[in-house]
Order: structure tokens, then sequence, then C-alpha cells
């Protein structure tokens, strides 16, 4: 597997170059990001004026974003850690679904994570009952990919920019954003050990190989299929 380790790449710019890997390249692939600005990010089918408080980001606005792939919304900023896995059909022996997608992903960050009540709950990693973790994927006939948004830590004015969405998953039991997710620094001893620890395990179950960020970004150049949007804030406003 190679992997692409960025640094406070904007999660836009990541997204770009996701989709580009997706539709263009054939290895798999891992990135890790951390250091994005703040920026909220829908789902590709997500409608604004559902999920955002408008006059909240009017007095904090930040960007917002519609990604390629499915699934919710999430705020996200520096403290966000996102973890993406983009591998072709082939390349592992279950079916190239989301259960059993989420399934081997949960194995490498059970052993990653090393914490008795880290588990895949419906759609999201949880700690308990608390949600740590987001995912969404995006699946072709010979390819797939799923990415995840992990909150190391979060802003509490930030996070209500987000309203509370009128399907949740069962677990979340009408709870508030605040009720209903946790810091993973709250439970790990640092970022960096994580990160490191996480490679490690990755590395023993799927050898990596680095993979520069130039030849990745190269294939922005080519033509493909760009689904990857900045919604203009002031058309919420």
């Amino acid at each position: 597997m190679h992997l692409l380790r960025l640094k406070n790449v904007p999660i836009f710019e990541q997204l770009q170059l996701e989709e580009a890997l997706l539709r263009l390249d054939e290895r798999d692939i891992c990135i890790v990001n951390e250091g994005s600005p703040p920026a909220i990010v829908m789902g590709i089918s997500g409608q604004a004026s559902a999920l955002i408080d408008e006059e909240k980001l009017s007095d904090d606005p930040i960007p917002v974003i519609k990604r390629f792939s499915g699934g919710g919304t999430v705020v996200v900023d520096e403290e966000t850690l996102f973890i993406s896995f983009l591998c072709q059909s082939d390349s592992h022996p279950f079916a190239p679904y989301p259960e059993p997608i989420m399934r081997w992903t949960e194995e490498i960050y059970k052993e990653a994570f090393a914490l008795p009540n880290f588990q895949l709950k419906e759609n999201d990693y949880v700690i308990g009952e608390k949600k740590c973790g987001g995912n969404a994927q995006y699946l072709r006939k010979q390819r797939w990919l799923h990415h995840s948004t992990f909150l190391w830590d979060y802003k509490k004015s930030r996070m209500d920019l987000l309203l509370h969405p009128k399907r949740t998953p069962k677990y979340r039991e009408k709870r508030s954003h605040e009720e209903f997710i946790t810091r993973l620094s709250e439970h790990l001893p640092s970022k960096e050990e994580f990160i490191q620890r996480f490679l490690e395990v990755l590395d023993r179950r799927h050898p990596l190989t680095e993979l520069s960020l130039d030849a990745a970004l190269s294939l922005l150049d080519q033509p493909h299929r760009q689904s990857t949007v900045k919604v203009p804030v002031e058309s919420l406003l």
C-alpha cells in the first residue's frame, strides 16, 4: 500500500486529490492529513439550509464544501485527523461493499487505538457510546474509497454551526452534538503517537511505500470528473 502523508493541507484540496486518485489511479493508497484550516464539509446530497445554522455561520464564516462522496456533515479544523483508503476492488478478499470495507477498517483501527471500548457502531467509530469518527465512501466498479474524519479536539462554537440533522444514527438517541461526540485527546496520550501506531499496524498488514505529493498532484492536471465544490457562503446567508 502506498502512503501519502499530508500536513496543513486544506480539506478541500485533499478531497480534490482523493477524487483524482479515485478516478485516475490504480494503486492502493492510504492518505493521512492533519492541520486543515476550519471548514464545513457536506456529503454530495447535503442541503445547507437543513444542516447549517446560517445565522451562526454569518457570525463566524468558514468555507462550506460539498464533497464528491455521500455521508453526513462535519465541521473540521486544525485538530481534525483525516485518514482515507483508496483501493482496487480485487486487492482484498472481502466484497467491495460498505459493510465489509468498514469491518476491515475497524480491525485496523481497533489494533491502533488499543482501547477496549472502541468499535464500529452503525456507520461511525465510537468510544463507548460516543462518536469519535465519521465515515463516507465512494464505490466504483473496480475501485473504492473510504475516508474517515477523527476528532482529536474541537471547538464547541464551531460544532454549534451544525443543526441537529433530521436523520441520525439510532444510537444517538436525540443527543446534542456535545453529548454525542467525544475528543480523542481525552482517550489517547498524543496525536503523533496515535498516527505512528496506526502506521505501524497498517504496515504490518499491508507493507507501506511512500508516495510523493508531487506525484499525486500531477493527476490533477489530467481530465477527470470533479464533483468536489465550494459552496459560496454568501448564498447561504
